[in-house]
């Protein structure tokens, strides 16, 4: 099975001139706790509401700063639409992430995938992801190459 067949196609994609303030009644809106980040049609990182949360709130930071200053913008992992399911689990698992943007092969946004997704269409694949996520603490992450 590939990504294409359970990933979310109708992404929202935050900027990163927009506030937090923007991005958190969005991820309200949609119930998502992260939002791929945009520029040029170009992915250029994500926004989680754990780096609202850590890197805004936490710092005194308020409502009106922008996405640019909280985003991850080197810790941004993706996967292709076309790789298949259990690779994108085991990977998931591995580094311990929730949530992946899905690029097309020529690096534009075309869906995300998330570990519910996984889990729902391939449970031996999702369980293993969610053990890999679950077992250990905090989040690793990798620079794609030229996004």
């Amino acid at each position: 099975m590939r990504v294409s067949e359970v990933m979310t196609r109708d992404v929202r994609v935050a900027n990163p001139s927009q506030t937090i303030r923007d991005v958190a009644q969005i991820m309200a809106e949609i119930d998502a706790g992260a939002l791929p980040v945009g520029e040029n049609d170009r992915l250029v990182g994500v926004i989680t509401d754990r780096d609202i949360a850590i890197r805004a709130i936490a710092e005194g930071k308020g409502p009106d700063t922008p996405v640019s200053e909280v985003m991850s913008t080197d810790q941004v992992l993706y996967c292709y639409e076309d790789e298949d399911l259990d690779h994108v689990a085991e990977n998931m698992a591995d580094n311990q992430v929730r949530r992946l943007p899905v690029m097309n092969r020529e690096k534009r946004l075309v869906g995300i995938v998330a570990l519910g997704d996984v889990a729902k269409e391939k449970k031996k694949a999702g369980g293993k992801a969610v053990a890999g996520v679950s077992k250990r603490g905090g989040s690793k992450s990798q620079k794609p190459d030229d996004v």
